[in-house]
């Protein structure tokens, strides 16, 4: 068993704050990836007022062995009033720049991209000066379904690449390497305005190189910004952690995807996709993009 080290302890939250963010979650009937994922920043997020949105769940049509997320549910039919209690939240919680991620919904024609939309509709109604950033699935590879959320002019487009191309059929049996490479390609092609991002997760087995490799496999296709953290098993049917990297080896992966031209890195073992988000408001100020 690998035991985990000191450097992954996270302080206790503010209970007060939590609850209350807990609390307008539970009056508007939202899901958040930092509960149903059992994200360990979930204190630190909750008690400066801030989580990470998680629609047209909490049910996921995958099985991911390394995910918390429920897949053994049913899907149910997507919420029309998810959009404005999500917006509510976002007016209620005053968030400056909002997270919005989702389960993946194989099951619908348009792998959920409509509602995607509509959510960034009502949050532009309500705050229009909140930045918006979707954390998006692979989509099956539906393009179509790419250009309607691109469309809808997001301020950052997330998709995860999750682990090295050696890993995928164990980490991700239903995803697809290449296919989220090219998601981030297009990404960049349909709206180059659109700051586009992806995240990785370390300690199931990959080696340094082949990180690195994933690195600039992302500078190709001209991925804005990455993040990597530390894999921490939810629990023991999941997959289990191979390794605890040690944060002078996440430093050294942030000195190198800054070296060959990506605009930010934020690598650290308890950095997740959307840990501290809000700082690519500073990202945009510094590499300002306009649409053409």
């Amino acid at each position: 068993m690998v035991v985990k080290p000191d450097w992954l302890r996270v302080k206790a939250p503010q209970v007060e704050r939590v609850g209350s963010v807990k609390e307008i979650l539970r009056d508007l009937s939202l899901n958040t990836v930092c509960e149903e994922a059992s994200c360990p920043n979930i204190g630190e997020c909750f008690a400066v007022g801030t989580a990470t949105f998680l629609i047209m769940g909490p049910a996921c049509t995958r099985a991911c062995p390394y995910c918390d997320i429920d897949f053994e549910k049913k899907p149910q039919a997507l919420d029309p009033n998810e959009p404005f209690q999500l917006a509510e939240a976002v007016r209620r919680l005053k968030l400056n720049h909002v997270v919005i991620t989702s389960v993946n919904r194989d099951d619908l024609s348009d792998e959920g991209s409509s509602q995607f939309v509509r959510c960034i509709e009502e949050v532009r109604k309500v705050s229009p000066n909140t930045t918006i950033e979707l954390l998006i699935p692979d989509l099956c590879g539906n393009w179509d379904a790419l250009k309607i959320i691109l469309d809808a002019q997001p301020d950052v487009l997330n998709h995860n690449t999750e682990t090295i191309p050696r890993l995928y059929k164990r980490v991700r049996p239903q995803g697809d390497y290449q296919r989220s490479l090219e998601l981030l390609k297009r990404a960049r092609e349909i709206a180059p305005w659109v700051y586009t991002k992806s995240g990785i997760m370390v300690g199931l087995g990959e080696t340094d190189t082949e990180v690195k490799e994933v690195i600039q496999s992302l500078r190709d296709v001209d991925c804005d910004i990455l993040t990597i953290g530390q894999y921490l098993q939810p629990s023991q049917k999941h997959l289990g952690v191979k390794d605890f990297v040690p944060p002078e080896q996440f430093d050294a992966w942030q000195e190198f995807g800054e070296s060959i031209g990506l605009l930010q890195v934020v690598s650290s073992p308890l950095t997740r996709s959307s840990y501290h988000a809000e700082q690519v408001k500073t990202l945009m100020q510094l590499y300002p993009r306009h649409k053409s």
